[in-house]
């Protein structure tokens, strides 16, 4: 079963409109993995607009699942992940003002960059995996970096998968065999949703986590945390689901 990973930004987003501690992010981390996720997603921006770099802090000791940190590589989130040490740390291509997340890597332009980042990381125990987009000649550079896995950008799916869901889907498919071939595991994220999810995991070969933030924490609101997280483990069963 592909793991899912709850990514809480949107909790600390809430809670710094208001500044204090409401909603509690630990009590929330807390209790996505009571209720069943696998593992806690967080990626603090150097402005710290909603996750901080004390909350990464105080998280490490309440994640027991896995501890997924993303980040663009700098000198201050490369100080923060060596400090904390969490299961796993995703590369990321943001500049410091981005929205959110809205590209892959150009391996083959920094490859030596995320090699020598990338090694680091693994010499001191985290699993590595870099973020990046469907361009096959860009996966099959990523062994070459040392990174342990892919993330792979999923907002064209989410998008395509509106109009025509085998269109949608086909080039993913097509990453995943070729990172299969080359011993990469696969992660995903970016725009997955309850109505695309089911989908794109059924068909995905080798899928071994999907981070989710936006759409789960919105359909919090609706449906409850616990509710929610029930729903989003389900789409995840891998039952077979035809192209």
């Amino acid at each position: 079963m592909t793991k899912l990973s709850v990514n809480i930004n949107k909790v600390a987003t809430i809670r710094n409109a208001r500044g204090g501690s409401i909603p509690n992010l630990i009590q929330v981390a807390k209790d996505c993995q009571l209720f069943g996720s696998q593992g806690i997603t967080v990626h603090p921006r150097p402005d710290e607009r909603h996750i901080k770099y004390q909350d990464v802090i105080d998280l490490s000791s309440v994640v027991n699942t896995e501890f997924n940190i993303e980040g663009y590589p700098s000198k201050d989130f490369i100080d923060l992940v060596m400090k904390v040490k969490p299961a796993q740390v995703t590369l990321v291509p943001d500049p410091p003002d981005s929205l959110t997340s809205n590209a892959g890597w150009d391996v083959i332009k920094n490859e030596f960059f995320l090699r020598e980042v990338i090694t680091e990381l693994n010499s001191n125990g985290m699993r590595t995996s870099i973020f990046i987009e469907t361009d096959l000649k860009q996966i099959d550079s990523a062994p070459k970096t040392n990174a342990d896995r892919i993330e792979l950008y999923t907002e064209s799916y989410a998008i395509t998968y509106l109009k025509d869901r085998k269109k949608a889907i086909a080039p993913f498919i097509e990453s995943a065999k070729l990172a299969n071939s080359l011993g990469l595991g696969i992660n995903a994220g970016h725009d997955l949703n309850l109505d695309n999810l089911k989908y794109f995991s059924a068909n995905m070969p080798g899928l071994l986590e999907v981070s989710i933030g936006h759409a789960l924490i919105s359909d919090a609101l609706y449906f409850g945390l616990q509710n929610t997280i029930k729903l989003y483990l389900k789409q995840l069963e891998n039952l077979p689901h035809p192209l």
